[in-house]
């Protein structure tokens, strides 16, 4: 899958059935588009050219209106990133045109360091700057070893900001504006860490939002389960820019790597980085090569073994051939 898709040739802002109109993927439920008008009117219900869509919500989009309020996507502006996931068989887009990724995490229930890491190699990966919530502090029996299960990422210098959304909301809605104002946001997390609550929080009219958009994608009353954008509370209408942008996507049990390169997957590592010039072999692998800098920085605690053992499964997994 390319991560950029072709620049999208200029073409005129007006007009009505048949004439091009330019706008923003606001939300996406299989091959259901909202697209919000570059003009402010009425979001649009539109659908692809061509069975197969690679469509993105965040994308800016060239489009051509069919009816009152449909239309068909013709064509996809340049993008500055597309996340997703995928394995060797299927990939699953996030969204597109993105500056920050933030991970929701929980006191309890348990949440997957597995999942955490995979999602921070991503946003390495995008150029995103990654921030981690730990939500749900407030359960104070659970609160110690959550912070110590992610003390090594505040040592590797990601962002940790601890909230409790439910307890302290207004708090929470402080300490998590400074870091949103101005950016286009994804949130991710597994299902159970309180990522609505946190939407709701950020964005007080999203339930009536989603019912909407819900209805618009002709998705039924009460799917959950599609990306969907979200504008940030603002001064007024003329600052969007500003404000920036909340993406909201469905929970998620599992985020394969298989799209990404060696080359891009080694330098997604943070410890790893001031260490790939020093290893023996100038294409090492990292796995088992005598002399690699990065299974010393193993052996003597400068890189934890579990941050080592996920590289590792990634390895093994973008290196599967479908046969």
């Amino acid at each position: 899958m390319n991560r950029r898709a072709p620049k999208a040739a200029a073409s005129s802002a007006k007009g009505g059935a048949g004439n091009t109109l330019h706008g923003v993927v606001i939300a996406a439920h299989g091959r259901h588009y909202l697209v919000a008008p570059d003009d402010g009117g009425a979001p649009f219900q539109c659908f692809p050219r061509g069975k197969k869509s690679e469509v993105a919500v965040g994308d800016r989009v060239e489009y051509q209106s069919t009816s009152a309020d449909q239309g068909v996507i013709v064509a996809i502006g340049e993008r500055r990133n597309l996340l997703y996931r995928s394995d060797q068989y299927k990939s699953k887009l996030f969204a597109a045109n993105l500056d920050q990724l933030l991970i929701v995490l929980a006191t309890e229930p348990h949440f997957s360091e597995d999942l955490l890491g995979r999602a921070l190699i991503a946003a390495e990966a995008n150029d995103l700057k990654p921030l981690i919530v730990l939500n749900k502090i407030d359960v104070e029996a659970a609160l110690p070893l959550a912070r110590a299960r992610l003390e090594r990422y505040r040592a590797l210098g990601y962002t940790v900001i601890e909230v409790s959304v439910k307890g302290q909301p207004e708090a929470a809605r402080a300490a998590l504006s400074e870091h949103l104002r101005g950016h286009a946001t994804i949130l991710l997390g597994q299902s159970g860490m309180g990522k609505s609550t946190l939407v709701n929080l950020l964005i007080p009219d999203a339930e009536a939002a989603t019912r909407e958009i819900s209805t618009a994608l002709n998705s039924g009353r009460h799917t959950t389960t599609f990306t969907r954008l979200y504008r940030l509370p603002g001064d007024g209408p003329g600052d969007q820019t500003a404000r920036g942008a909340l993406i909201d996507s469905p929970g998620f049990q599992e985020f394969g790597l298989y799209h990404l390169t060696e080359g891009t997957l080694e330098r997604a590592l943070p410890e790893f980085r001031p260490l790939l010039a020093h290893c023996r072999f100038y294409n090492c692998h990292h796995l088992h090569e005598p002399g690699c800098a990065v299974l010393e920085a193993v052996e003597d605690g400068r890189v934890a073994p579990e941050r080592h053992a996920l590289y590792a499964q990634l390895m093994h997994e973008i290196g599967q051939i479908v046969r």
